[in-house]
């Protein structure tokens, strides 16, 4: 008999990976805060239409294999339930558990003898073991150390834009919370992910996301130092990474700092609990690398100012326009965007700042409490996405 699977979360990682997995025969519970979103979902209507392929899947099973619900008690005959809903950092860069807390317990009301539960939201290493463990079981009464259900983790390596070809193509990896866990996810998985791996716990499974992320973190900081470095000598970056990369040494390209949901978070992760454990040298280089990018847009504004006095108008009046204000070129997302900090970081200078980005509308932009213009009518343009000012 086919598993009957609910997917917690329809956000930008999770609609996409419920839409592959009804392709794939099964009979899909999404369930989602947003009622509006479940309803067009439900009517065949894409709501993340910039992410390809997906409209042919939720047009072709939203309604049918793919149905969406804000009632989780619509998935209590679901027996696989896989969570991926946000986890956002706080101002001191600590982790709010709240939204999962919220949906683990949500699923731990509806949980029966012999379920399986995936995490997929990328967490701090032992959160699937300790606190989604503690969450299911007091809500449940079901006990993990007695099999009475399985718990696992496999993170979502998906890219925002190329979700589906990531999801049918990427290697995806599992681990469970035990050794049973870990061979039932996998068990669910291969039937609808081509390039499934066991690794041999769920915080293993955690750990290789989040080292992922750290990697670009460093490797971008390490860019972005270079740069500056290379502008003071008065050398082209550009010229010298040309030659400098090739099969032993691959340098990054510099940028006004990283923004997503992803990169700029799982380094802290880390680095918060090596504080916790008073291990502060053993996160010394992910610290310095998070510093090290927020930081350029303070070095970029400088150099659009030195750019914007060559202008035959006194500074306050020279018309700058910020080229691209999403964290990525392509995808509609704002959070943590670095392209957004900097144009208001020069706004909060006194400089006549406007925006262009060809994902929004001009009342869009109005909306976010930004000016409007066309990069064509500016005295200024700092290309964000090709670090290119014209």
């Amino acid at each position: 008999m086919k598993d009957n699977i609910a997917v917690i979360g329809l956000g930008k990682a999770g609609l996409p990976l419920a839409g592959v997995i009804a392709e794939n025969g099964f009979e899909v519970t999404g369930v989602d805060i947003d009622s509006g979103r479940c309803e067009a979902i439900n009517r065949g209507e894409n709501p993340i239409p910039e992410e390809a392929g997906l409209s042919e899947l939720i047009k072709r099973h939203g309604g049918k294999r793919l149905v969406a619900t804000s009632d989780y008690g619509a998935a209590s005959g679901c027996n696989v339930f896989i969570v991926i809903v946000p986890l956002f950092i706080d101002e001191f860069q600590n982790p709010d558990f709240g939204i999962m807390e919220r949906a683990f317990r949500g699923v731990g009301r509806i949980l029966a003898k012999q379920d399986l539960v995936v995490l997929e939201t990328t967490v701090p290493p032992a959160t699937t073991e300790t606190r989604v463990r503690q969450w299911l079981e007091a809500e449940s009464g079901l006990s993990l150390s007695a099999g009475e259900f399985y718990l696992a983790h496999s993170p979502e390596r998906i890219m925002t834009g190329v979700s589906i070809s990531r999801l049918r193509e990427f290697p995806k990896v599992v681990g469970g919370v035990d050794i049973e866990s870990g061979a039932r996810a996998l068990e669910v998985y291969e039937q609808f992910i081509p390039d499934m791996h066991q690794v041999s716990s769920a915080r293993v499974a955690e750990f290789i996301k989040i080292i992922e992320g750290c990697y670009r973190d460093v490797n971008i900081g390490l860019a972005n130092e270079l740069l500056k470095i290379a502008d003071t000598l008065e050398i082209d970056f550009y010229e010298a990474r040309e030659y400098a990369n090739h099969e032993y040494c691959h340098i990054h390209l510099p940028s006004t700092g990283v923004g997503g949901h992803c990169i700029p978070v799982y380094p802290w992760f880390l680095v918060k609990e090596m504080e916790r454990l008073e291990k502060f040298s053993h996160s010394r280089l992910l610290r310095a690398s998070r510093e090290v990018n927020d930081e350029m847009i303070g070095y970029w504004a400088e150099k659009i100012v030195t750019r914007c006095m060559r202008v035959e108008k006194p500074l306050n009046e020279v018309k700058i326009c910020v080229k691209g204000i999403t964290f990525r070129s392509g995808v509609k997302e704002l959070y943590h965007s670095r392209n957004l900090a900097l144009a208001k970081f020069l706004m909060e200078k006194g400089l006549d700042v406007y925006v262009y980005d060809e994902m929004f509308a001009e009342e869009e932009i109005l909306e976010l409490g930004l000016k409007f213009i066309e990069p064509v009518d500016a005295d200024f343009v700092f290309d964000s996405f090709q670090l290119v000012m014209i």
